[in-house]
């Protein structure tokens, strides 16, 4: 098993941490080229207009969406869940979604910068509860039904499953609990 991380910006190297920790292979993915033989795909939080106009510049849109098509697993956390939705709310002018997800989010949902917090949730399969990272958050509006809400926060979505595809609000990267990473990889990536 092989997962790579988006490295265009943002938190991947902590992903890339987090797996090392649970003996999994990672790769930092900064080209198109370098999607082939992963197993799964993380793209990570950070500010999600620039990872976009990134992947544009590198023309990562159609390949993730081949690859996804073809059986790679796609977790995006923060920014990532924004760029896997369907749609987003709030979007900037412009801005485009890989729209893989039957989701909506809503970008910033939670406040700005300032307003980041900590929260414990309930996370499904998980035994105990997960301390979730929120920095600039977006949230999950909006869900299709078949769709599996694997957390909440204050009543507001902000964690999804649907079949191969992963969505978290929050930075799981950040804590030093690599229980979310390893739910995406024996669970969605293994499945």
């Amino acid at each position: 098993m092989r997962i790579g991380v988006l490295a265009l910006q943002g938190a991947f190297r902590e992903h890339m941490m987090m797996l090392e920790a649970l003996g999994i292979e990672s790769s930092a993915i900064r080209l198109p080229s370098q999607l082939a033989d992963l197993s799964g795909l993380i793209i990570p939080g950070g500010e999600s207009t620039a990872i976009a106009k990134l992947m544009v510049a590198y023309g990562f849109y159609e390949p993730i969406r081949q690859h996804h098509a073809a059986g790679l697993a796609v977790w995006g956390t923060c920014a990532g869940a924004i760029l896997v939705a369907k749609d987003i709310l709030d979007a900037v002018p412009g801005q485009e979604s890989l729209a893989l997800m039957d989701i909506t989010v809503r970008r910033n949902a939670f406040g700005r910068q300032v307003d980041s917090f900590e929260a414990d949730l309930d996370f499904a399969h998980l035994a105990e509860r997960f301390r979730g990272v929120f920095i600039r958050a977006p949230w999950i509006e909006m869900a299709a039904p078949d769709v599996e809400v694997l957390a909440t926060h204050d009543g507001r979505a902000v964690a999804a499953r649907q079949g191969t595809l992963l969505a978290t609000a929050f930075h799981p990267e950040l804590t030093g609990d690599p229980r979310v990473h390893r739910y995406f990889a024996e669970e969605i990536v293994g499945s």
